[in-house]
């Protein structure tokens, strides 16, 4: 009974002090704070991506096909991988 009134006690306290800020107000993003300050230094504004993979399953399917073809590749040189051996190809 003491161990589940200290996990209350914990998860009442996250929950509690997790309303104030939010991260994304506090804290800016790399391309907010560094790339987009650099290209306006340099005179160059922001544009709209060739390949808009922010919207959408197009980058959770990019990311899909990007694992098969390393889990390919690794399966495929898994004894050269982990064991230093190398294949004989002739």
């Amino acid at each position: 009974m003491k161990r589940s009134m200290w996990l209350l006690l914990a998860l009442l306290m996250v929950g509690w002090s997790g309303g104030g800020v939010r991260a994304e107000e506090k804290w800016p993003g790399v391309d907010e704070a560094v790339v987009k300050k650099i290209a306006r230094e340099q005179g160059r504004e922001a544009r709209a991506p060739l390949i808009n993979t922010g919207e959408g399953d197009l980058q959770l399917f990019v990311f899909l096909l990007a694992g098969v073809v390393g889990g390919f590749a690794a399966g495929y040189y898994w004894r050269m991988l982990l064991e230093g051996k190398k294949r004989d190809l002739k």
